[in-house]
């Protein structure tokens, strides 16, 4: 009886943590973001000297209160599954591990503690917690169109790496070092910096030849901006058009499959990403709990 007692609660308080179907798991992830956000603030404001000056007691003792929070979320998180080691060295494992040891590490080294805004990956959960994951669909077609397109995203940069050394060298050889250009990798740099349009402006060059060629490469960089916007987007065309009848393919019907519209996760792997009405886990094969 002690066992089952035993098994219940940690059943329980695995669906309220790692799941958001019920109101108490909803709960529990609403407040857990509205935690995540508020330390998020208070390590911003502690940055502003003038405001943690007046508030550095409360800033402190608010971020204390949270870290403790989630420092007992994160050793339930490791008590309700079968197998801990997993959970730790899962992605989610290992940043609710990062966003938890930052303040404590401030005790030892000074300064630390801002590493507590890494808790902003925590958000992430966001996109289990309101299902988003179904309309994925049109993020995966933009990864495929990127990964279609690498190849030739590839060869542009290396072509676009040439001609800055190539054009970083000429300005070094025109400008020298009385006007900035003082060797060339400084003068690639600023290729670089002129050909993205970005102009940071520390160098410039003064002569007119020099000035010449600059607004040549400045001109050149409106239209290395747009070739892999074009690449990726033409590939993103081709996708898309291949299936403008509206019918799924079959790779893409067994993506929708796996589309999860709950959020159960298996006490056992930590797997999600489980059909409506699934009795097992589709991993591991494990019984899924079921109110």
């Amino acid at each position: 009886m002690e066992s089952n007692n035993k098994h219940n609660w940690k059943t329980k308080l695995h669906e309220i943590i790692y799941e958001a179907d019920t109101p108490a798991g909803k709960l529990f992830d609403v407040v857990l973001l509205i935690a995540i956000l508020a330390s998020i603030v208070l390590v911003m404001l502690e940055s502003i000297n003038s405001f943690d000056v007046k508030y550095h007691a409360f800033l402190d003792i608010s971020e204390w209160i949270i870290t403790i929070l989630f420092t007992i979320e994160y050793i339930l998180r490791i008590i309700t599954v079968k197998k801990p080691l997993k959970y730790i060295t899962s992605f989610y494992g290992v940043i609710d591990l990062l966003s938890t040891i930052p303040k404590y590490l401030s005790l030892i080294f000074v300064g630390t503690h801002a590493l507590v805004a890494l808790r902003a990956l925590r958000l992430l959960r966001v996109f289990r917690i309101l299902k988003l994951a179904r309309y994925l669909g049109a993020s995966n077609q933009l990864t495929n169109a990127i990964k279609a397109s690498k190849a030739k995203i590839a060869v542009f940069l290396f072509a676009v790496l040439i001609a800055s050394i190539i054009f970083g060298t000429i300005m070094y050889l025109v400008e020298g070092e009385e006007n900035g250009f003082t060797n060339i990798p400084k003068s690639v740099y600023w290729c670089i910096v002129t050909l993205t349009t970005v102009g940071f402006g520390d160098i410039a060059p003064q002569t007119p030849l020099g000035q010449f060629i600059a607004a040549l490469i400045m001109i050149m960089g409106y239209g290395i901006i747009a070739v892999p916007t074009g690449i990726v987007s033409a590939e993103y065309t081709k996708a898309s058009s291949s299936n403008s009848d509206g019918e799924l393919t079959g790779e893409e019907h067994d993506q929708l499959k796996t589309v999860s519209l709950n959020t159960q996760c298996c006490v056992n792997c930590l797997a999600e990403k489980h059909q409506d009405g699934a009795e097992f886990c589709h991993k591991c094969g494990c019984q899924l709990h079921h109110d």
